[in-house]
């Protein structure tokens, strides 16, 4: 509180410095007259245990000067206090008892201040009809209508620490404790009740220590009988005094865990004190660790109370009052708010009996030891207070005690931290941030179970989220690429829209991956359901887009070329691009469909995994219960089951397709054999993964770089094959310009089909014209050889003939014996005796057409026997 209590004040000191200055000015000038006084016998500690009057005496003048100004709260009287130096000692507060009671003025009301002082006071008090009223005793003995009738106290019981403990105790599921305690009334009755709650929570107290001055042999004690969680019950000077023992014995660190209470000082392990021999350096160490209850002294929000002033303004008249002392080192800085409200409560509750006593003919300044009247008036006033203070609300139990919160803070190197609040009335126990345990890790009489959540790997995360974030750029050149070039005959064949379509598929599959990376170490458990059901959208949405419009593109070719001949022509002289973009929709719709009734009917939550407990190295007390965030639903099985059987079989049958057309050439789809290699790419890698993942489903690292770097692979290799060839193709033969760029160039616009078929036709005639010139090539040689033989044969015939035949047939070519003819043994028959060289060779240039007229069909049956032979 004294934390809160310092970052109030810095906001408030300034602001109030000059009103203080005026406040004091015009008190001084302005002194009450006529105004009756009533007296308040107070015993402040100014040193001691606990030297709480060093800021509580201030606080009550505080609340003093106001109420004496204030018009509307006893306006005939004036109240004024009469205070002595308690020391915090029983012996001390009874010889200034006696002073108070025996010495004029008569008090209406005694103010004590710790525990052992208010415990004689309010023991003897009902003997001279006094009302009690402490503002810093916290003994739970004082809960005793019976033994203490007249008193009431601002400052809430020490038993208000217990239940607050016992949560802690079962929170962690600590099953024994130990307790080490100063031998004084307060601290007694407050273990009693703690021996008490934990027995009913079935925790044993398995060692019960005191001491009365010397800590040591109880420090001892504790090390002797393994004690693991103590809990401590002392004075700030006692606490000193265990810890530099607690130093020595090596009773500290993470397997230990002392709990303390909340109301020393900061910096009370930094004091230097006489009564120890242990340095600065070895008591922060010793304490650091510990945790404290402390009951809420100080309200937290800015509100007005019944003194017109919120907890910062106190703060800062408080701070101006003292003269600057550092609040650290004044002790009762945090018990001063309720001092303060103490003054207030007793005020308003003697204002409340102005008005019955005068019904019944008394006034207060007619009070005196023997008046019980008086006397039952200002505790049916006292008991039925209900205001706002700056210590909060302030209103007492049917015991007389204050009710309040508990803060829970655990000191961390140095500095005490926050971990929550508990308000016993409600059993509410709230945390900071998170609930666990914040330091060295908590320890028990056995060996303690820690639960550690399972991380992603940043490393890998960021890895993989780099090459995802470059898909995405190459999703959104080749989108851009496609819409710019649509225009262009190459791309229209291609479907445009389709592929659009495929290119944003890929993107958001590859945006998927950046949620499946995000876990608890990012985002609160209440906001990762909406990372679930961001996963599940990208994956399902962007898997429909990317593969339906390939799928549909092989569907398309495949329906085509499997009909009728009769029926095919005309089927692909009328492609309807509206049918495509409606077969994507449909697929796209039952994905929207069936993830709208798994996320209503059975939405996605966080479930946490359990493995086997794991021994850190060097530390057999401690056991790490690893843990493991997953994103599933009650049926999660069933879910997957449907979702995998529909996505396997259109992977399946889009495998099947793309195989039966693999041979098929077509123009409507000019790109079709890409998309069956997108469509093997994709089907591969998803059959692999889904499977896989759900093995390495508790293994985090291995699971999201499988899944994701799958998810990665599919994607570059789909916007790969799919847009890079046209990209090379635009770039390499120039094709950029559109059907109307062309149109303006030629002044006439051809259908794609006759440009397609023109082109062939002029690759086909360049093939004949070179298979014609190597035939004739041929005949040409043939002929020669043929010429030769015929003159051998002439030669040979004239040496056997007469001169008659030889002078007759010199001119003629023989015919009388075909015999003769025919060619030498083991030589072929000459094609020339046996087929006649066609006319058409007789005159070579008949064989060349012009290249407009050459064709399939004008091809002359002579030349095509030739040619094939």
């Amino acid at each position: 509180m004294a934390r809160l209590c310092q970052s109030l004040l810095r906001r408030a000191v300034v602001r109030y410095s000059l009103t203080l200055t005026l406040t004091v000015l015009l008190s001084c000038s302005c002194p009450a007259l006529g105004k009756k006084k009533l007296y308040i016998g107070a015993l402040f500690p100014m040193s001691g245990g606990w030297p709480g009057g060093q800021a509580c005496l201030p606080a009550a003048q505080m609340a003093l000067d106001l109420v004496n100004k204030r018009a509307d709260i006893l306006p005939d009287y004036e109240l004024e206090l009469i205070h002595y130096d308690s020391m915090c000692d029983p012996g001390e507060a009874t010889k200034l008892l006696y002073d108070l009671l025996y010495t004029e003025p008569i008090k209406i009301v005694l103010m004590p201040g710790c525990s052992s002082v208010s415990t004689l006071v309010a023991e003897a008090s009902r003997m001279w009809n006094l009302i009690v009223l402490s503002y810093g005793s916290s003994s739970p003995a004082l809960s005793n209508r019976q033994r203490f009738p007249t008193f009431f106290r601002t400052h809430p019981s020490a038993t208000l620490h217990n239940p607050t403990r016992v949560q802690l105790f079962q929170k962690w599921k600590w099953t024994k404790i130990a307790t080490i305690q100063q031998t004084t009334e307060v601290f007694t009755s407050t273990l009693d009740d703690l021996e008490e709650r934990v027995k009913e929570a079935g925790i044993e107290i398995s060692v019960r220590q005191s001491f009365l001055t010397d800590p040591a042999v109880a420090v001892k004690n504790l090390k002797r009988q393994d004690a693991r969680i103590i809990v401590g019950l002392f004075y700030e000077t006692e606490a000193r005094k265990v810890f530099c023992e607690v130093y020595k014995e090596k009773l500290y660190g993470k397997k230990y865990v002392w709990f303390l209470i909340g109301w020393y000082a900061d910096n009370w392990f930094k004091i230097k004190d006489p009564s120890i021999n242990c340095t600065i350096e070895q008591m922060t160490e010793a304490v650091d660790g510990h945790v404290t209850t402390e009951i809420v002294m100080l309200n937290p929000e800015t509100v007005r109370g019944v003194s017109n002033l919120t907890s910062q303004d106190f703060l800062a008249q408080l701070m101006f009052k003292l003269g600057g002392k550092n609040p650290e080192e004044t002790g009762g800085f945090q018990e001063a708010p309720l001092a303060y409200d103490a003054v207030w409560a007793l005020a308003l509750a003697l204002n409340k009996t102005v008005g019955p006593l005068k019904a019944k003919g008394r006034r207060l300044e007619d009070f005196n030891y023997n008046n019980r009247d008086i006397t039952f008036e200002i505790y049916r006033a006292l008991n039925t207070s209900s205001f706002e203070g700056v210590s909060g609300h302030v209103v007492f139990d049917a015991q007389g005690s204050r009710m309040a919160w508990t803060l829970i803070e655990q000191l961390q190197g140095g500095t005490y931290k926050k971990i929550g609040y508990y308000d016993s009335t409600k059993g509410n126990l709230s945390w900071y941030g998170n609930d666990k345990w914040i330091g060295s890790g908590p320890p028990a009489d056995q060996t303690v179970v820690i639960e550690e959540f399972r991380y992603l790997s940043q490393k890998i995360f960021v890895s993989v989220s780099v090459f995802a974030g470059l898909g995405i750029l190459l999703g959104i050149v080749c989108l851009t690429f496609n819409i710019y070039n649509s225009n262009v005959r190459y791309i229209q064949n291609s479907q445009p829209y389709l592929n659009n379509m495929t290119a944003v598929g890929c993107m958001m599959a590859l945006a998927a991956v950046f949620p499946l990376g995000i876990d608890g170490l990012h985002v609160h458990r209440r906001q990762f359901p909406v990372v679930c059901q961001f996963r599940l959208w990208l994956l399902g949405l962007g898997f429909s887009l990317a593969y339906g419009s390939m799928f549909t593109k092989i569907w398309w070719v495949h329906t085509v070329f499997t009909k009728k001949d009769e029926k095919k022509d005309k089927r692909k002289q009328h492609l309807e691009p509206w049918k495509l973009y409606a077969t994507v929709g449909v697929l796209l719709s039952i994905d929207i469909l069936s993830l709208m009734i798994w996320q209503i009917v059975d939405p996605l939550h966080v479930t946490v995994e359990k493995f086997t407990r794991e021994a850190p190295k060097g530390d057999l007390d401690v056991l790490i219960q690893p843990l493991l965030e997953h994103c599933s639903s009650e049926k999660m099985n069933t879910w997957l089951g449907v979702v995998y059987g529909y996505k396997g079989l259109l992977l399946l049958l889009g495998i099947f397709l793309a195989y039966e057309t693999k041979s098929i050439s077509t123009e409507k789809i000019n790109d079709h054999r890409a998309v069956g290699m997108a469509i093997y790419n994709v089907a591969v890698l998803c059959m692999i993964t889904a499977p896989v993942t759900m093995i390495l489903s508790s293994q985090q690292d291995a699971s999201f770089a499988f899944a994701s770097l799958a998810i990665v692979f599919s994607v570059y290799i789909t916007l790969v094959v799919l847009f890079v060839p046209k990209m090379r193709r635009l770039i390499t033969r120039g094709e950029w310009q559109s059907d109307a760029q062309e149109t303006m160039k030629t002044g006439s616009s051809t259908n794609n089909n006759d440009e397609e078929k023109s082109r062939q036709l002029e690759r086909e005639n360049k093939e004949l014209q070179k298979i014609i010139q190597e035939k004739e090539e041929r005949v040409s040689e043939l002929r020669n050889q043929l010429s030769e033989r015929q003159a051998l044969r002439s030669r040979r015939r004239a040496s056997t003939v007469t001169n008659q035949n030889h002078s007759s047939s010199s001119n003629a070519i023989p015919q009388s014996d075909p015999r003769s003819l025919a060619p030498p043994p083991g030589y072929p028959t000459p094609i020339s005796d046996i087929h006649p060289i066609p006319p058409s060779f007789g005159n070579p240039s008949s064989l060349y057409l012009p290249d407009s007229k050459i064709s399939r069909n004008n091809c002359h049956t002579s030349h095509l026997q030739l040619l094939y032979k």
